[in-house]
């Protein structure tokens, strides 16, 4: 499996608003480069281009979402790292022969949609702690700009 580059780093937070007006000075921004809801994966999320890596602010849309549980046992901070690679699921293949756990969705898929590409989460007990994505995606918006 080859990583292309991080695709992003992902904060988990409390109150997106807040988290906003916390760390756009400190990025030089005045907004998110990229803001969008996640309906399936529950999280409202603003998206900042840091040279070509995406930075995402993450706030739970439920008490019951991934990033609410995170914060609930871990309390706010990095919640995942994430690799872009060619084709996930290759990729998930490739590192299913060597053991690597992945984390299925409500359906029990492994690999997850996002726009025109799929994502999928190892389990962080095999990483040492770090919940870690590898993602197929192209990144149109940052070509775009």
């Amino acid at each position: 499996m080859k990583v292309n580059k991080i695709d992003h780093i992902c904060i988990a937070v409390k109150n997106l608003g807040a988290a906003r007006k916390i760390w756009e000075p400190l990025l030089g921004k005045s907004g998110p480069d990229d803001a969008y809801i996640d309906e399936p994966e529950k999280i409202n999320v603003a998206r900042y281009w840091v040279g070509e890596v995406g930075f995402e602010l993450m706030e739970s849309t439920t008490p019951d979402g991934d990033v609410a549980k995170y914060i609930e046992k871990n309390g706010e901070g990095v919640m995942l790292i994430s690799f872009n690679v060619d084709n996930t699921r290759e990729a998930v293949n490739e590192l299913k022969a060597k053991n690597y756990p992945f984390i299925p969705d409500s359906r029990g898929e492994i690999a997850r949609p996002f726009r025109d590409c799929e994502f999928a989460f190892v389990h962080p007990k095999k990483l040492n702690g770090v919940l870690t994505e590898i993602i197929d995606y192209k990144w149109k918006e940052f070509n775009n700009r």
